[in-house]
């Protein structure tokens, strides 16, 4: 049976009366059917959010007309941000990878598996290493050899074949590498990262084996979106692990690199899903 085509509105603005009230009845007057919706307001910034998706079967307005019906009737009147998304538009995500394979390796198995419901052109790789995971999945891996001298000059190329290939969105899937401002700015809060720990504990090298000297009792992971100030990006998703005296290294490692899958998957899911609304340096993630 073939899936409904739906809209996805993600709307922030100043919290104030009637605003909900006024977008659904929109929405049912011109004969959409509301599938989903969620809300949040902040109480403290007055500040209103909310995720509303509707079936498109019955609906009156065309959707290339949408954006625009949207912002005349509601966008100056509630000085309202909004993003609209349409479900049978998958997102085009290209996956960047050093040497460490858990995690992209779990992104192509759910991927191969169709629970992620985007389109991945390729694979980026400043190491040859796992040129076969690329091939193995049917994914053209591209290599770019990265040293100081050539760093500008390597991104440069990366952000052209991004755009030749209509990237939306970028995953850094322990790709061991800094992201320069200039890719940051091409695509603000669409590269998503994993990263070891709560933020900012444990930074640097061997992660791990700090937390093994410090006889942590929980070890964890954090996915967010990449900023110019590393490793401080809005967070999307964390998880824990309990770990005991009993632990090695290399259990801490191997219960690390679960949740940094795991952890990892999920944000690019809620991403995926249109379900991640950033606001200054946080992030309302819709359930």
């Amino acid at each position: 049976m073939d899936q409904k085509q739906t809209a996805i509105l993600l709307i922030h603005c100043p919290d104030q009366e009637g605003i909900l009230a006024s977008v659904t009845n929109f929405i049912n007057v011109n004969k959409g059917n509301i599938l989903y919706l969620d809300q949040h307001v902040d109480y403290e910034q007055n500040t209103f959010f909310t995720r509303i998706e509707w079936d498109l079967t019955n609906f009156m307005i065309p959707r290339e007309k949408l954006y625009d019906y949207f912002t005349t009737l509601f966008g100056t009147r509630y000085q309202m941000e909004f993003n609209l998304y349409f479900s049978d538009v998958k997102p085009r995500m290209a996956i960047f990878v050093s040497k460490m394979s858990h995690c992209l390796f779990d992104i192509l198995a759910r991927y191969s598996a169709g629970e992620l419901n985007v389109e991945i052109p390729l694979i980026v790789s400043n190491h040859p290493d796992l040129q076969w995971v690329g091939e193995k999945f049917g994914i053209p891996y591209h290599v770019f050899k990265v040293t100081k001298e050539n760093k500008a000059e390597v991104e440069a190329q990366e952000m052209a074949l991004l755009k030749e290939n209509g990237v939306d969105f970028v995953v850094l899937a322990r790709y061991m590498q800094i992201i320069s401002e200039d890719m940051i700015k091409q695509y603000p809060n669409k590269i998503i990262n994993i990263h070891h720990s709560f933020l900012p504990a444990f930074i640097g090298a061997k992660p791990y084996h700090q937390a093994f000297e410090r006889g942590v009792k929980i070890i964890g992971a954090t996915s967010h979106y990449v900023t110019t100030e590393l490793d401080a990006g809005p967070i999307i998703e964390q998880d824990v692990a309990r770990v005991t005296h009993k632990d090695t290294v290399k259990s801490f490692v191997h219960k690390g690199e679960d949740l940094e899958k795991i952890v990892l998957s999920r944000a690019v899911e809620k991403h995926i899903d249109r379900k991640v609304l950033v606001y200054k340096n946080k992030t309302i993630v819709f359930s």
